[in-house]
C-alpha cells in the first residue's frame, strides 16, 4: 500500500473529532506549497450578495461540519492522502466594506498558491469570488474552462448600478479573457429573469443545461457531455450550493426549488475525476439559514469529493496503486 503524503489529517482515533482547533477535514493549518498538492481556502467575503446576506461566515461553518469528513472515499474507491498531500491554509484577509478590495486580496493571495502548481479548493463566501480566483488561474494557465454548477447563470451585465455582484462574475470573466467561453458548461439552470437570460448566457459563448434537460438526459449523459465540452483543456469548477434542492441545502442566499440532491450531486462530480481541474470554490453558504449544518456539511463534502477526484487521478498519473 502506498505510504502517506507529507501532509494529511490528524487520526480520529488517536485525536477525537471533538478536539482541536477547526481546520478543514482537520488537515494541519500550515501556509505552505511545499510537498502540497492542494490548498483549502476560506474566502469569507459576501460584498457581492444582493439578497440574503452571510456567506461570510461559510468558511468557518464548512470547516465545523468537516469534522465529519474521512481519508477514504467509497463512492470513487480510493483513500485520498495515499496519494496526494494538502493543507488547510486559512483564510484570505479581505476587506469586508469594498468589493475591489476585497477581490484584490484575494487575487493576490491565491496566486503564490496557483503559481506553484498547488490546486486552490476555495471555501466561499459569494459567487462574486469566482472572479478574482480565476483572475489568478488565468495567470498561470492561460483562459481556462468553466464547469459551473449552479441554479443561476452569474452572468448579468449589471445589478443595482453595479458590474461587480455574485450575479455578473462571469460576464467580467469573459470580458477579461480569463475562461475559454466555448468550452465552458453551466448546469442545473432554474433560477431566470427571463428566458431571454439563458440566450444572453450562450450568445457569450457558454453552453446551457437546465435542471430539466439534466433530468431529461439523465446525469450519465450530462457527465459525457462535459467531459467533450471540455475536453483537455484546464478547468475551474465553482458549485454554487443552490445546485441543490432547498431540501438538502436550505442555508443559501437565494433558494431555487426543483434542484438535485446531494446524492446526484456527487455522482456527477464523481463522473468528471479524469478532467484536468486546476482550481475549485465552493459558494454561497449562509450558516445563519442552516440551522441543522446540512448546507454546511453538504459544500464541505462537495470538497471532499473534488479532493477525492484529484487522489484519483494523481494516483493514475503516478502509477500508485
Amino acid at each position: 500500500m502506498a505510504q502517506l503524503r507529507r501532509y494529511h489529517p490528524v487520526d480520529s482515533t488517536v485525536v477525537p473529532r471533538v478536539c482541536g482547533m477547526r481546520t478543514f477535514m482537520r488537515l494541519p493549518h500550515v501556509k505552505t506549497t511545499e510537498d502540497v498538492d492542494f490548498a483549502v481556502v476560506g474566502i469569507p467575503c459576501d460584498v457581492g450578495s444582493t439578497f440574503r446576506t452571510g456567506s461570510r461566515f461559510g468558511p468557518a461553518a464548512i470547516r465545523e461540519m468537516s469534522m465529519l469528513l474521512r481519508a477514504g472515499n467509497a463512492h470513487l474507491g480510493v483513500n485520498i492522502f495515499e496519494h496526494v498531500s494538502g493543507v488547510d491554509y486559512g483564510d484570505i484577509n479581505v476587506n469586508p466594506c469594498s468589493i475591489e478590495d476585497a477581490h484584490r486580496a484575494i487575487e493576490e493571495g491565491l496566486q503564490p498558491i496557483v503559481d506553484a502548481g498547488v490546486i486552490p479548493v476555495c471555501l466561499g463566501g459569494d459567487h462574486s469570488i469566482t472572479l478574482p480566483e480565476l483572475r489568478a488561474v488565468a495567470k498561470k494557465y492561460g483562459p481556462v474552462a468553466l464547469v459551473h454548477f449552479d441554479a443561476h447563470l452569474d452572468t448579468s451585465d449589471v445589478q443595482h448600478g453595479s458590474r461587480l455582484t455574485h450575479g455578473t462574475p462571469f460576464a467580467r470573466a469573459v470580458e477579461e479573457g480569463l475562461i475559454d467561453a466555448t468550452r465552458s458548461i453551466q448546469l442545473g439552470i432554474r433560477g431566470i429573469f427571463s428566458i431571454e437570460s439563458i440566450k444572453k448566457s450562450e450568445d457569450l459563448g457558454f453552453e446551457v443545461i437546465t435542471a430539466r434537460q439534466m433530468r431529461k438526459m439523465g446525469l450519465g449523459a450530462v457527465a459525457k457531455r462535459v467531459k467533450e465540452r471540455v475536453g483537455d483543456l484546464p478547468a475551474f469548477l465553482t458549485f454554487d450550493v443552490d445546485f441543490l434542492d432547498p431540501a438538502y441545502a436550505p442555508g443559501t442566499g437565494t433558494i431555487e426549488v426543483g434542484g438535485f440532491t446531494s446524492y446526484e450531486a456527487l455522482d456527477l462530480l464523481g463522473e468528471l475525476w479524469e478532467m484536468h481541474f486546476v482550481g475549485c470554490d465552493v459558494v454561497e453558504v449562509l450558516p445563519a439559514l442552516d440551522p441543522t449544518q446540512i448546507t454546511a456539511y453538504v459544500a464541505g463534502n462537495i470538497a471532499h469529493q473534488f479532493i477525492s477526484m484529484l487522489a484519483l487521478r494523481r494516483k493514475g498519473e503516478r502509477g500508485e496503486t
